[in-house]
């Protein structure tokens, strides 16, 4: 039994350094989704052990979260970076590899996926808040919010942002910038 108890040990410590690891190179605020992506990929966990690890590592202040334009947030801490650079050394030197060479990758992807953002809420039965935003650099550079009157115009209107928020966003624009003559 003490065998499992040092194996699963050190799995624990293992992945609570993967995650302040990422999170170090990330250094900038992060849904903690997207953190789930990135481990995933590196080290086969379920999300129910994640969120264990990772609430163990906001307990313990290594981690912080807050919400930042009505999304929760998650950023390394100091006290996070410090604990890292004493603990790095029980990151096994293959899983940092592969950590290094999945993160490249994976971040790219988030970092695309997370630009363009829609979404809808129901606000009772017959009306939907839609929201669609444009995201570069954690900073919101673009927003607009509107009402729709049913489920299936919300939804027509976030997928067609979705997949043409890149033209709808500049001629939007232009009109704004446009003289009454």
């Amino acid at each position: 039994m003490s065998l499992n108890s040092d194996n699963a040990t050190t799995t624990l410590a293992e992945n609570k350094v993967l995650i302040l690891y990422i999170l170090n190179l990330i250094n900038t605020d992060f849904k903690q989704d997207d953190l789930f992506k990135i481990i995933t990929s590196i080290n086969d966990i379920n999300y129910f052990y994640f969120k264990q690890v990772l609430t163990d590592l906001i307990d313990s202040k290594l981690v912080g979260t807050y919400t930042k334009e009505e999304e929760p947030v998650i950023k390394i801490t100091s006290e996070g970076k410090n604990a890292y650079e004493l603990t790095k050394d029980v990151l096994p030197g293959i899983m940092k590899l592969k950590a290094d060479h999945i993160f490249e990758k994976e971040f790219s992807n988030i970092e695309e996926e997370s630009s363009i953002i829609a979404e809808f809420t129901p606000r009772n039965e017959n009306d939907y808040m839609i929201k669609c935003k444009i995201v570069e650099n954690n900073e919101t550079i673009f927003e607009v919010k509107t009402i729709a009157g049913s489920r299936d115009r919300a939804k027509r209107i976030v997928d067609n942002w979705n997949k043409n928020a890149t033209t709808i966003y500049p001629k939007i624009l232009n009109m704004l910038l446009e003289e009454n003559q």
